[in-house]
C-alpha cells in the first residue's frame, strides 16, 4: 500500500458525492494513525458543512475514543476538536484530493486543525487554485508538516472539472437509465435508491432540461420529492411542438404547458420553481433527463454522462447508440449499478 492506494480511497468517496456539493468542490480526505493504519475516510457532502477534512478527522477521533460527542455544526466541531484531541492524531497522516484550505469562511481553516492536532504529513493530490482558498499547503510546511503535492494528479483534476466549469459557465450533465441488456424503457428503470440519488441532484440543480417526447409518453412529476431537501429545479423543455418560444428566455406558464399536452390537469404540483423556453445564460449546473434519442442530439455538448443500470433483462428495444465513453467513478445503489462518464 502507497500513497496512490490511499488517494485512490479518498477519491473514491469523493465521487459518491459528486454533484451534491454544489457549488463547492467534491473533495475525499483519509486519516493514517501514526502506525499508518486506516482510521477513517471521509468526503464533503454538501455545501455550507463541515470540509471533507473535518469529516475525517471527526470519524478517526470518535473511533480511537467512542465517548467523544463531537458537534455537527462545523465550527462547534472545529473548536471542540482543538480542544478534546488529546494527541490522539499526532504523528498522523492525511491524504487529501484538495488542499486543505487556509481561510475562515462558512466553516473552518482545515490546515489549521491539521497543525493544532500534530499532524507529521499531509499529502495532497491537487493544488488549490483559488485565490481566496489556496495557501494551506504552504501554511503547513511553514507549520513544521511534510506536505507532499501531486499525487495522483489527474484524477485529482478529473474530480474537480465540474466544480471549475461551473465557475465560469455552464456544466452539463446527461442523465440515464437502462436495464442491464440496454433498454431505456420504462416507467421506473432504475431502483429507488438510484432515484433517491438522482432526485438529490436535481434538488441542487440550476436547470433540469427534458424533451416534449419525454414528457408526453411518461408524464414524469420532474420534483425532487425523494431528496432530503425537497427543492424542485427550474425546467427548460426542448421540443418542437413549442416552437414558437424555442429561443425565448421568457418563463412558460403552466397553462401553456397544460394546452401542449391537451389536458386541463396541473402537470407539476410544485409552484416554487419557473419553466423556461430557453436555457438561461446564468444557470451553471443544468441536468439533462431523456432517453436515447435526446441523448443522441446533445451528447457532444455535455461535460459528463450519469448512467444507471439495473440488474434486469427487460424485453424492450435496446438503445442504439454511438458513444465512446471513459468510465470516472463506478458505484452500486441497491441492485443497480451507476457510473459517472466522459466522452
Amino acid at each position: 500500500m502507497n500513497d496512490d492506494f490511499y488517494m485512490s480511497l479518498a477519491f473514491n468517496e469523493a465521487w459518491k458525492y459528486q454533484f451534491l456539493t454544489y457549488p463547492n468542490p467534491a473533495v475525499g480526505c483519509l486519516i493514517l494513525d501514526k502506525n499508518k493504519q486506516i482510521l477513517s475516510i471521509a468526503a464533503h457532502e454538501k455545501a455550507g458543512h463541515a470540509h471533507a477534512e473535518l469529516n475525517a478527522i471527526s470519524k478517526a477521533l470518535e473511533k480511537l475514543n467512542p465517548h467523544l460527542k463531537i458537534p455537527q455544526n462545523p465550527n462547534e466541531a472545529h473548536e471542540f476538536i482543538c480542544q478534546n484531541h488529546r494527541d490522539l492524531l499526532k504523528k498522523g497522516t492525511a491524504y487529501v484530493s484538495l488542499e486543505p484550505c487556509a481561510h475562515q469562511g462558512k466553516t473552518p481553516p482545515c490546515s489549521k486543525l491539521f497543525e493544532a492536532l500534530k499532524f507529521s504529513e499531509v499529502i495532497i493530490s491537487v493544488k488549490d487554485e483559488h485565490k481566496l482558498a489556496s495557501g494551506g499547503a504552504q501554511f503547513l510546511k511553514q507549520a513544521g508538516l511534510k506536505v507532499k503535492m501531486g499525487v495522483l494528479e489527474n484524477e485529482g483534476k478529473a474530480l474537480l472539472k465540474p466544480f471549475l466549469k461551473w465557475q465560469k459557465s455552464a456544466f452539463k450533465l446527461f442523465k440515464l437509465a437502462l436495464s442491464l441488456n440496454g433498454s431505456p424503457f420504462g416507467k421506473e428503470v432504475s431502483s429507488s435508491l438510484s432515484r433517491a440519488y438522482a432526485h438529490e441532484i436535481r434538488s441542487k440543480l440550476d436547470l433540469l432540461v427534458i424533451g416534449g417526447q419525454t414528457l408526453r409518453l411518461d408524464r414524469p412529476t420532474l420534483d425532487a420529492r425523494l431528496a432530503k431537501e425537497n427543492k424542485a429545479p427550474n425546467l427548460c423543455i426542448l421540443s418542437n411542438s413549442l416552437k414558437d418560444y424555442k429561443n425565448e428566455q421568457k418563463p412558460l406558464s403552466l397553462d401553456i404547458l397544460s394546452k401542449f399536452f391537451d389536458t386541463q390537469i396541473p402537470l407539476f404540483k410544485v409552484c416554487d420553481r419557473q419553466i423556461y423556453a430557453g436555457v438561461p445564460k446564468e444557470a451553471k449546473f443544468i441536468m439533462y433527463e431523456g432517453g436515447a434519442q435526446f441523448l443522441r442530439e446533445f451528447a457532444k455538448e455535455m461535460d459528463m454522462f450519469l448512467i444507471f443500470s439495473n440488474s434486469k433483462f427487460e424485453n424492450a428495444e435496446n438503445a442504439k447508440l454511438n458513444l465512446h465513453l471513459k468510465p470516472l467513478f463506478k458505484g452500486f445503489l441497491g441492485e443497480d449499478t451507476y457510473g459517472i462518464y466522459e466522452l
